[in-house]
């Protein structure tokens, strides 16, 4: 069974806040539902228009194949994949992970940050939940529209 570092719905609360500085490209901010965390994702607008006000699972898993095995372990093209049941997948490295004060609360937040080719994510929420997540983690994230 898969134990993602991520599974929650995201909740589109705006995108492109600095305008839309590439064609493809919007820049969504969201919050995440149960975790609180907050997110800034860049997508494929071509591939995969989002909109403010949708929400949609998010998920940051190690791999795709739904028994939890490695990524790299799939040479049965039968193996049951998670990719099957989202609409959009990108695979990319965390090269970053900080500490940063909430400007509100002033409580400590972790911020973690991934690249998906030049596609970025940064996810900030409590230390608590950021717990799995390492530098240089090949991470797959995954996204289906609720």
């Amino acid at each position: 069974m898969v134990n993602p570092h991520f599974d929650d719905t995201i909740k589109v609360i705006g995108l492109d806040a600095d305008g839309k500085k590439y064609d493809k490209v919007s820049r969504v901010q969201a919050r995440a539902e149960e975790s609180g965390m907050h997110i800034v994702l860049d997508v494929n607008s071509q591939l995969y228009p989002m909109r403010a006000g949708e929400n949609y699972r998010m998920v940051l898993s190690q791999t795709l194949n739904e028994d939890g095995s490695a990524a790299t372990t799939n040479s049965d093209g039968n193996k049951k994949s998670l990719a099957d049941r989202f609409e959009y997948v990108m695979h990319g490295l965390l090269y970053k992970i900080s500490d940063d004060k909430n400007q509100q609360s002033g409580q400590v937040e972790v911020a973690v940050y991934i690249s998906f080719g030049g596609l970025q994510l940064l996810m900030k929420g409590a230390p608590e939940k950021m717990a799995k997540f390492k530098v240089d983690q090949r991470l797959f994230l995954l996204l289906l529209k609720e």
